[in-house]
């Protein structure tokens, strides 16, 4: 199939640092093209793919001192879809909401991934507007939030095999990786960490938003020594950093729509401790690949199991449910669904 894939400008794809969505962006793009399908990426000039690449904008929009204006360019980029149109039999995006009046009028079928939260006041109307057209959800809790929009598939997030080796050895600290916002409860994992005297080691970004309430609550609690702050990390950094590990913290306090970490921790055979929100359910399997906890305490009690877990499981359990091949599959099932559709567009009933 000729399919396009419209990525977000604000990371490359692959991201340089930190980037959920233009990551799975990266991976369903090299996969799809490693199964022979003609892709197309849409996405900052700075990406680097096997696929065939479309930018209007040279840079990474987070990472540019230029601070560019990241509407504009996105409508810009839009633009430049829709004038190649013609050259797909689908165009997949994961821009969220802006391309909903564009794909209306479009005669090429399109199906939007939604890859953040959406128990968002505001969003219900809007989707019930646009409920004749396609979307994809990354687990069902995120699909659950939002019942207005046209699900059409839930699927879950996959990363190629190959791209985090697993350990079998336990390691010997406890890893929290990822964003320090005050859902993603950084000061959680730090009281799981002193209760159960097992170091921690922190690799995560801090928004500029959220710059205030680090210096303000967790920079204080963090001693060097137990407690260890690393900053951002790469992929490299990343990958030996969850492997040597001997647990992930994952101790959100709001509705996770995936949690892409967590299967990256599975396929470095590392079992993950996480709290019982959004879609963590859906992703950890309780008692193989970590443990569902509702408290600080269940997580402690926890952690007392964790050496003799079997992470050589951990990552069988990931190459059966999490891999990109999987994913890709299931994408391109929905593709072909969306290119037998016709008229490919149900435009609503005149009110």
């Amino acid at each position: 199939m000729r399919i396009a894939q419209v990525a977000p400008l604000y990371e490359s794809v692959p991201p340089r640092l930190y980037g959920g969505t233009e990551r799975v962006v990266s991976w369903l793009t090299e996969e799809l093209m490693r199964q022979g399908h003609d892709v197309t990426l849409f996405a900052s000039g700075d990406s680097v793919t096997r696929a065939r690449l479309v930018s209007v904008w040279d840079r990474a929009l987070r990472l540019d001192e230029r601070a560019p204006e990241g509407t504009s360019l996105h409508v810009l980029m839009l633009e430049e879809v829709c004038k190649r149109e013609r050259e797909f039999d689908v165009i997949h995006f994961h821009i969220d909401a802006v391309q909903l009046p564009l794909v209306r009028r479009l005669d090429v079928p399109c199906v939007m991934t939604m890859h953040g939260r959406l128990d968002i006041a505001g969003l219900a109307p809007l989707y019930r507007e646009f409920s004749d057209l396609a979307f994809v959800a990354i687990s069902d809790s995120q699909r659950g939030q939002l019942p207005e929009a046209n699900w059409v598939a839930t699927i879950h997030h996959g990363l190629p095999p190959d791209l985090i080796s697993p350990r079998y050895e336990p390691g010997a600290y406890l890893a929290f990786l990822g964003r320090i916002s005050p859902e993603k409860r950084v000061d959680r994992a730090i009281e799981i960490s002193r209760r159960s005297g097992i170091p921690l080691k922190i690799a995560a970004k801090v928004d500029r938003v959220d710059r205030e309430y680090f210096e303000d609550e967790i920079e204080p609690l963090i001693d060097g020594e137990l407690v260890e702050y690393l900053g951002e990390m790469d992929d490299a950094g990343k990958a030996a950093f969850l492997r040597d590990a001997l647990a992930l913290l994952f101790p959100i306090d709001w509705p996770e729509p995936f949690g892409l970490v967590m299967i990256e921790a599975m396929a470095a055979g590392t079992p993950t401790v996480a709290f019982r929100r959004g879609s963590v359910a859906e992703v950890i399997d309780e008692g193989v690949t970590g443990c569902l906890v509702d408290t600080v305490d269940e997580a402690v009690r926890c952690l007392e199991r964790v050496p003799v877990w079997d992470r050589r499981r951990c990552r069988e359990i990931f190459e059966q449910r999490f891999t990109a091949e999987r994913m890709a599959k299931d994408y391109c099932r929905v593709y072909e669904r969306l290119a037998r559709v016709a008229p490919r567009v149900i435009w609503p009933q005149s009110r």
